[in-house]
């Protein structure tokens, strides 16, 4: 791994920061203009109110005025979310994103009326509307979507004041990014040598790669002592997180968070809980894994600071991000030519901002948002755990770009139940591109490292992560405050179980739920590891049976929400509502455990 000096924002080279002038060509002035004219927009949108059911054209209208509108926001929200992130210290730009979710709200508010009344139209009439105005059937998903959930809809004046609180629903979830990234810093560490070292979020994870294990176990102490100093605060909004997904469950009838939550996405309850009890029925699997690293390794006591750095070190090497783009781009190629045209698209034209700068937005992410094209946030490092990120994000990039190419705007966006498939596929194919280049031993043995540590982050730890926050769910429901002591005693029992017997779960491990923005997602990590064991599966089709697999794969990425997340999975030849994708990769892990310990 190469140190790069932590620069700010303003010393980045323009060539590794993205390009938000493509959202708003005329920049801050050009989108306080849009938020401006956005303002009349709400008193536009009350002016349907009560016309929804009166004819097929007055209900094809309020769609079309919708998509107008989420175009609109799409791209306010958009350029103030990427702005605010490039520098979250920046005021100007937190004011911005507060203002784009303040217009957020008062249009979502001003239109609550639309989904009691389309709820209202009769069965019968609204057939007569498809017969009248064919041009309605561009939006009959959506309409199902609303009508479906009939259960779970209020009166207007009820929908109106659930929509009213949703600025103060998404505090909990700013509160604690604003205190991650903004507020929250590390003293300096210490490595082997005596040298210093900076720690920061976005260095914490790359420092426990180390070989240098001094290092790693400064940097562990010092990260889970300084979150320490502050879990009664984090637990607090984490408290906040779940009373506010309680209060809306309850709202809308929901017997549990969970249960409204995966509602949304037409995702049934049983596939989580199924994800849980399929990786309990492998921890065995785990347990053989966290063995042969602390054999290989030779340490008498294997630490939670021992799970990141690689096993053969000596077959790591620096990757540039110009080495990982080349490597990207060939391990993808199996794809087709106009998916890694869209590739060098986005690596040659700045849809990227690549390198950490002071003040930046920590992890890495792409931008839901694709209109011009998508974003994509990284904090790269040249190491290979950054190319596999690169390949990641790159995925969720180019997924949104053919749903939005390919899709109407109403089911354009796709659900989160598939939002990790196309990222993880890219991922698998990079690792198997990268096994077929070689055949030394070490190689091997370090990328298979590298696979099985992708399996663990994946699969078991984001099913570790799932189950603790249905967990924390189930406290809130059950009226349990979540304060910091039970959530600690919790995660270490998790993290005992999941790593086993020879794994130490330290005592600053306890503290680790203070560090992951995603319990703030309402229950998002259980699908990386549905989507990873998804993804496994479509990448072997693809590597096995060529040009039909990857055309169902590109129908699939072209898919939106044009249907349930199950069945678009189906169209890429995976089955999610079967145990088998999950039981499949877990053997996998197993099978590729067993190749790693008779190379080493």
């Amino acid at each position: 791994m190469t140190d790069r000096p932590i620069p700010p924002r303003s010393e980045v080279p323009q060539e590794l920061t993205w390009n938000l002038l493509d959202i708003f060509p005329g920049g801050d002035e050009a989108w306080l203009a849009e938020y401006e004219a956005l303002k009349s927009l709400p008193e536009q949108i009350a002016a349907f109110r009560g016309t929804l059911g009166r004819s097929a054209e007055d209900l094809l209208r309020w769609f079309r005025a919708q998509d107008e509108a989420s175009i609109r926001l799409g791209r306010l929200y958009g350029y103030a979310s990427c702005k605010g992130d490039e520098d979250t210290g920046n005021s100007t730009y937190q004011d911005m994103r507060a203002k784009a979710i303040g217009t957020l709200v008062a249009i979502s508010s001003a239109a609550a009326f639309a989904t009691p009344e389309i709820m209202a139209i009769d069965e019968d009439t609204l057939n007569l509307f498809y017969a009248a105005q064919p041009e309605l059937e561009t939006y009959r998903r959506s309409i199902y979507q609303i009508r479906r959930r009939k259960a779970h809809i209020l009166s207007p004046g009820e929908e109106r004041l659930l929509a009213s609180a949703g600025e103060m629903a998404n505090a909990p979830e700013h509160i604690a990014s604003t205190f991650r990234n903004a507020d929250l810093t590390f003293p300096d560490v210490v490595d082997g040598q005596g040298n210093t070292r900076q720690l920061t979020d976005g260095t914490f994870v790359p420092l426990m790669m180390s070989d240098d294990r001094v290092l790693r176990k400064n940097a562990f102490d010092a990260y889970y002592k300084r979150m320490g100093e502050f879990k009664n605060t984090v637990a607090a909004t984490l408290d906040g997180q779940f009373k506010q997904l309680k209060f809306f469950a309850d709202a809308r009838g929901y017997s549990s968070t969970i249960e409204a939550s995966l509602d949304n996405t037409e995702v049934p309850v049983p596939v989580y809980l199924n994800l849980i009890e399929a990786v309990h029925n492998n921890l065995d699997k785990m347990y053989r894994y966290v063995a042969l690293r602390k054999k290989m390794m030779g340490v008498d006591e294997l630490h939670m600071y021992d799970v990141y750095t690689p096993i053969v070190p000596d077959a790591d090497a620096a990757i540039t991000y110009e080495q990982a783009k080349e490597t990207v781009l060939e391990a993808l190629a199996v794809l087709g030519e106009d998916y890694t045209d869209l590739l060098k698209e986005g690596f040659n034209n700045r849809w990227i901002d690549v390198y950490e700068n002071i003040g930046k937005r920590g992890g890495a992410y792409s931008s839901g948002s694709s209109d011009p094209h998508p974003y994509v946030l990284l904090n790269h490092k040249d190491n290979l755990d950054s190319q596999f990120t690169l390949a990641h994000e790159m995925g969720h990039a180019l997924h949104s770009y053919h749903s939005n190419k390919y899709q109407p705007t109403n089911t354009a966006d796709y659900v989160i139940f598939v939002a990790e498939v196309a990222s993880t596929c890219n991922e698998v194919l990079l690792m198997r591109h990268l096994l077929s280049k070689t055949t030394d031993k070490k190689q091997r043995a370090y990328l298979i490292n590298h696979f099985l540590d992708q399996f663990k982050g994946t699969v078991y730890r984001q099913t570790m992560f799932a189950e603790f926050e249905l967990t924390m769910g189930r406290m809130a429901e059950s009226g349990q405050a979540l304060t910091a002591d039970a959530l600690s005693e919790k995660y270490l029992a998790l993290n005992k179980l999941y790593f086993g017997p020879d794994m130490v779960s330290d005592d600053g491990i306890a503290l680790e739920w203070t560090r992951i923005p995603h319990f703030f997602y309402n229950y998002y990590v259980f699908q990386y590891a549905t989507g990873f064991s998804a993804a496994v599966a479509i990448a072997n089709r693809i590597l096995t049976e060529g040009a039909p697999a990857v055309a169902d794969y590109k129908k699939f990425l072209s898919g939106g929400s044009s249907t349930d997340p199950i069945s678009l999975l189906k169209i890429a030849g995976v089955d999610m509502s079967s145990p088998e994708p999950v039981n499949s990769a877990l053997k996998l892990f197993g099978e590729l455990v067993d190749e790693l310990e008779s190379l080493l």
